[in-house]
């Protein structure tokens, strides 16, 4: 059926009305809540990394459209303009839908109440309508048009599409601090009443978690995993005239070891009768370390010779046998605060991370300390921002302000690395980090970051340190301990035990 130049008009206005009335009210809700604007488009799991520059582009491309459709003479180019980015808007739902890591919560704006299937089908009717008011539009042959619709189509499908992989590549391996929230990668389960704050976190086997407590420094706490039951065992040391001062233990099933670096002195015994004999004493002096397997122990101590923090290895068959590897750890400042940081361990892997205190790096090295790579986390410290000072009287070296925190604590658990950050990304809300503490989670084996989450605070209290077992991540809060289940987003990216 052939319509008169009349209707034609009218029906290319009325369809241009329509998309005049769509972009001024989405473009107006975007300009008049545009930080949340900017905020959603920093958490989606395709335009993160240009969120920036996205979020001032899109209304002005709206309400350039708008005026470019409001003007009869640029009617057709305003049409053409429409249906592109009507088309763009469709290929980033479906990449949100088919391709994307996680779906958020909602797209936003006009249409947040709509579900992304709803607002992918209205999107699809109005890149027909446009198609039908150029169709319609004089001059110029239908061949001509359907190149160009077909063209266009296209290039703004191969531009999202671009845009996806160009983010996914900067967020991942290049991230400029913008952190991603998949829908509850971890998911309150349990939770008990420890009675105290004053238990840390000293192993697990087979389900079992435990506890070690600085109050009462040779007594474990053993909890099982749906956090039931609770038994206590004591430690008994084959020789207990030594000045303890900060012990610490630590399990690598079968096998537990009750440590003093200030003794120095190391206790090594079997979990089967809570029995530990004496098996090191004398130098050096070391503040952390991490159980290798039954025969070695790294740890971290003041090198003499160089006052700065270094990490070595004790041989638990020849005590005599100390190795130390003063280059893996890199001095900034002065060497001992600028290098701060904790010492982790993954049996799976045989991999030993050092992840630092106060700046944006970690290093991971095999399990005989030979450096493997050195990595980052997301956020962009890259230098210990902190102020040191020389007493000249005693020549000792302190703070002269609070440090900037950047990783707080931090778990390992078969190639993942978690790490609880101290500091806020971009498109965060301030509110969140004073109900929640944040962990962003690693993938060890190409470097990259993978997805973050929050643990909330419990009876105004937030957590201090966590553990990975599992699917299961334990937190300590207060005077709790609490179960967070891992959601597939988490436990997908856990390699497979090595085969020995």
């Amino acid at each position: 059926m052939k319509l008169s130049p009349f209707l034609k008009s009218n029906v290319i206005y009325f369809i241009s009305l329509l998309y005049i009335l769509l972009f001024t009210y989405a473009a107006v809700s975007k300009i008049l809540d545009f930080e949340n604007f900017q905020v959603q488009l920093g958490q989606s799991p395709l335009l993160s990394a240009y969120a920036d520059y996205v979020a001032f582009a899109v209304p002005a491309l709206e309400l350039l459209i708008c005026c470019l459709l409001l003007v009869s003479r640029c009617r057709v180019i305003g049409l053409y303009s429409a249906y592109g980015l009507m088309v763009m808007f469709t290929a980033y739902i479906y990449i949100i839908l088919n391709y994307s890591s996680f779906i958020p919560c909602s797209c936003g704006g006009i249409l947040e109440d709509l579900s992304w299937n709803q607002h992918m089908l209205f999107n699809i009717a109005f890149i027909i309508l446009s198609v039908i008011a150029i169709l319609l539009s004089e001059p110029g042959l239908k061949t001509i048009k359907y190149i160009l619709i077909g063209c266009g189509g296209l290039m703004s499908i191969g531009l999202i599409f671009a845009l996806f992989y160009m983010s996914e590549n900067l967020i991942h391996h290049y991230n400029n601090f913008t952190r991603r929230f998949p829908h509850f990668p971890a998911v309150l389960d349990k939770e008990m009443n420890l009675q105290a704050d004053s238990y840390y976190f000293a192993g697990s086997d087979n389900g079992k978690i435990y506890l070690g407590n600085y109050t009462a420094p040779l007594q474990i706490l053993e909890i099982d995993s749906a956090l039931q039951t609770k038994t206590i065992h004591r430690i008994k040391l084959d020789k207990m005239n030594l000045p303890f001062t900060t012990i610490q233990i630590k399990i690598l099933a079968p096998y537990f070891y009750v440590v003093d670096g200030n003794v120095p002195c190391i206790f090594k015994g079997k979990t089967t009768d809570w029995k530990a004999s004496y098996i090191m004493r004398g130098n050096p002096y070391f503040s952390q370390f991490a159980p290798i397997d039954s025969t070695k122990i790294a740890f971290r101590t003041i090198l003499k010779k160089t006052k700065t923090n270094t990490l070595g290895l004790f041989d638990l068959t020849d005590t005599t046998a100390i190795k130390f590897e003063p280059k893996l750890i890199e001095k900034q400042i002065d060497g001992v605060f600028d290098t701060d940081g904790q010492t982790l361990y993954d049996a799976a892997f045989e991999k030993l991370v050092y992840i630092y205190t106060y700046r944006n790096q970690y290093s991971v090295t095999d399990k005989n300390l030979k450096l493997l790579y050195r990595g980052n986390t997301i956020d962009t410290t890259a230098h210990a921002n902190l102020k040191v000072v020389t007493i000249s009287n005693s020549g000792e070296t302190k703070l002269s302000a609070p440090p900037l925190i950047v990783n707080n604590t931090s778990a390992v658990f078969k190639n993942t690395l978690f790490v609880s950050s101290n500091l806020p990304g971009k498109y965060e809300s301030l509110e969140m980090w004073k109900k929640a503490a944040i962990v962003d989670v690693y993938n060890l084996e190409n470097r990259s970051y993978l997805l973050s989450f929050y643990i909330y605070n419990s009876d105004g209290k937030k957590m201090r340190s966590f553990y990975i077992d599992g699917d299961k991540l334990y937190v300590l809060i207060g005077s709790k301990i609490v179960i967070y289940k891992l959601r597939k987003s988490v436990t997908e990216n856990f390699k497979q035990r090595i085969l020995k």
